[in-house]
Order: C-alpha cells, then sequence, then structure tokens
C-alpha cells in the first residue's frame, strides 16, 4: 500500500486547492482510485471523500552538446487530487493526519 502513495506535490495549484481540504499526490502510474483511497487511509487515517486523477505524458527535451542533440523524454506521472471528509486534514510536510 505504501508504494502507492510516492510523494505529495507542493506546487503554488496544489496549495490553492487546499482550503477547499483536497491535497495532491504522486502516485504509482498502475493504481486505480480503490488503491489510492485505501493508502490515504492507512497512511493519514483520514477520510477520502473522492479521488480524481490525471495523466500526464512525459515532455520531449532537446539540449546541445559537442556531440550533437541529445533528444530523451522525462516519464509519465500520475497526480492524484483527493478531497477528504468534512473536519479532516493532512499536515503533508510532518505527514500525518488530523480531526479538527
Amino acid at each position: 500500500m505504501i508504494t502507492v502513495l510516492k510523494r505529495p506535490i507542493i506546487t503554488e495549484k496544489a496549495t490553492r486547492v487546499g482550503h477547499m481540504r483536497q491535497y495532491v499526490f504522486e502516485v504509482d502510474t498502475n493504481a486505480n482510485k480503490l488503491q489510492i483511497r485505501q493508502a490515504i487511509k492507512q497512511m493519514f487515517d483520514v477520510e477520502a471523500i473522492s479521488v480524481r486523477t490525471v495523466r500526464i505524458k512525459g515532455k520531449v527535451k532537446t539540449r546541445q552538446t559537442r556531440g550533437g542533440p541529445q533528444i530523451g523524454r522525462t516519464n509519465l506521472i500520475k497526480k492524484a487530487y483527493v478531497t477528504l471528509k468534512e473536519g479532516q486534514s493532512i499536515d503533508v510536510v510532518a505527514g500525518e493526519g488530523t480531526e479538527e
């Protein structure tokens, strides 16, 4: 279960949706919504009302070197937007769930 959640995403957009009891996590690309919901409950001891997932394709990156251009691709990632039950929150920095 712990391998389903890779890391919390702490960006400007992710913190903006925090006041609506939503938290954003990078998850395993093969994880489904039920596995994500169970991992959130097991890890933080809070209950998720909804789980929305987004798959972000990798970008093509090019850089110039002495040997010519190097072309590569970033990895595909999957993000999960988790909405918690009223009165519950997750301290993303400390990694623990609380009830208010």
